[in-house]
Order: structure tokens, then sequence, then C-alpha cells
């Protein structure tokens, strides 16, 4: 009894941690937008945030630099937590936020072929079906009268499936590494994220489309302070939840990141949800909870 109680503790904990994951990610559009409005661009806010962050975990975890060094596996969570953070912080502030993060959560389509890749796991009928239902969706979302196949046709567009492709990726590996220290693979996605941002951003700044830095200010600098303190502790919830939860429970659970991030567009950044796309997150949305309903079973 006393064991039960403790594995639904200790699940719930999980949820929550991957719910509140979701929350800070949800409504991050927001304080990127109004620090793009500063001057600095959302390439620039990540590296600086998840440097900020690294300083933290460095100041907990000293040794945590060890394990990334140790377990060269870890730099694949890296590349694509970092790939992740920096096509959707770039995304949401040249596109629109419900488009880019319908987009982003075409994830059972990507996750098909990551497991057969990574685990191989075979490619069932169900699964199949799961990619018919989420690329209808994407078709209903990405569809715009006159302007011919539905294919991309933004840079917000583009950025919001790089970003959902590398972000399936992250999972799958959380969930691979999960025997690896926490601090370990905390390190990973935080470098990640200063990595790949500051390495895009800088060859995007010297190829003139992204603007450098601005001068150092408080309100930036304020601003990035506490975004860093929000990443670090969304991000150690999804390490911690997605460790502890099977990919199809995580992908579930991480859809609630649609509903902050379309009530809170719709509120604070005058979006209105056409119904076309509607339908279409709602097709997307359908294909993830179909994948999380066995979540025992090859996708």
């Amino acid at each position: 009894m006393g064991t039960a109680l403790a594995m639904d503790r200790a699940r719930l904990t999980a949820v929550a941690a991957i719910v509140l994951n979701s929350f800070i990610w949800g409504v991050s559009w927001w304080p990127f937008r109004k620090l793009d409005a500063l001057g600095l661009h959302s390439l620039w806010t990540t590296a600086f945030v998840y440097v900020l962050a690294l300083g933290a975990i460095h100041l907990w975890r000293p040794r945590a630099w060890r394990e990334l060094l140790a377990r060269p596996e870890l730099w694949w969570l890296l590349l694509a937590s970092g790939l992740t953070n920096a096509a959707f912080n770039w995304g949401v502030i040249v596109g629109e936020v419900v488009r880019v993060v319908l987009l982003f959560y075409l994830m059972p389509v990507w996750a098909v072929p990551l497991a057969r890749l990574l685990n191989g796991e075979p490619i069932t009928g169900t699964a199949l079906l799961r990619i018919a239902i989420a690329l209808s969706g994407a078709w209903l979302v990405l569809w715009e009268p006159g302007l011919g196949a539905p294919i991309p046709n933004s840079l917000g567009d583009w950025l919001g499936l790089v970003g959902g492709l590398a972000f399936a990726f992250t999972t799958v590996l959380l969930r691979r590494f999960s025997g690896a220290p926490e601090e370990g693979r905390a390190v990973a996605m935080f470098a990640g994220g200063a990595l790949v941002s500051a390495t895009v951003g800088l060859l995007m700044s010297t190829a003139g489309e992204v603007a450098w830095p601005p001068a150092l200010a408080p309100a930036w600098l304020a601003g990035t302070a506490a975004l860093a303190v929000a990443f670090l502790v969304a991000n150690l919830g999804l390490q911690y939840g997605a460790a502890r939860l099977p990919n199809g429970v995580t992908t579930i659970i991480l859809l609630s990141e649609v509903v902050f991030a379309a009530g809170t567009a719709i509120w604070l950044g005058g979006e209105t949800l056409a119904p076309r796309v509607a339908l279409g997150g709602a097709l997307i949305c359908a294909a993830a909870l179909l994948a999380a309903r066995r979540p025992r079973a090859p996708a």
C-alpha cells in the first residue's frame, strides 16, 4: 500500500513537472517579443539566458561538467536541445504564435521514424494512422486561400517544424539516457541552448540578418535574468518528468503548451484563431493522444 502510494506521488510529481515546463514555454513568446522590441533578438536572448542558467548549475553542481565530458552520447542531447530552443524562440517572434506552436507539436509524425531509427521499433498501422491524422491537421493549419499547396510559407512556419523535430529527438534522448545523472543531462541541455543559439546568432548577425546585441541596459538585463530562472525551472522539470514517464505520456502532457500558448496569444497578442486552424490543431492533438494511448506499444 505504502509503495503504491509512493509510486503514485512520484508519478504525479513527474506529471506536474512537465505541466510546469509546458506553461513556461507556452507563455515564453511574450517576454521574448518584449525583449526583441528592446533590440535583443531571441537568438541572443536564448544564448544569454542559458549562459546564466549554466552559471547557476555550476554553482549548484560543480562536477556536472564532468558528466557531460565523460559521456559523449550526451552531446547528441546538447545539439537536439539547442536546436529546439533556437528554432522555437526565433519562431515565436517572427511568426504567428498559434501556428508556430501547432507545427512544433507535429511530434507524432517525427516520433515514428525516430523510434524506428534509434530503437528499431516497427512501423505499425496505428503509427501510420497517427501520421495521417497529424499531417491532415498540418494541412489545415498551413493552408491559405490563393497560396496554392499547403506548405510552410514563412520563416516562422519553418522554425516551428524544425523546432518540433528537434524537440521530439530531445524527448526520445531524455528517455534513452535516463540512467545518466540528472545534472549531466541538465548541463547538456543548457549548454546546447547557449552554444547553438549563440552560433546561429553569430552567423545571422554577421550576415546582417539579425541585429547584434544592444548596449547593456537594465531593462533587457533584468528580463534576461528572469527568463534564465524560468527556463532553469522549466528544463529541469522536463528532464525530471520525461526521464520518469513513458514517451507517449510525456507527449500528451506537453500538449498543454498549446492551450497556454493559444490562450495568451489571443489574450495578450491580439491573435485570432481561425476555424480551420482550430480544427487542424485538434487533429494534431488527436494524433498525439493516439500516440499516448498505448505508451508501451511500438511506435
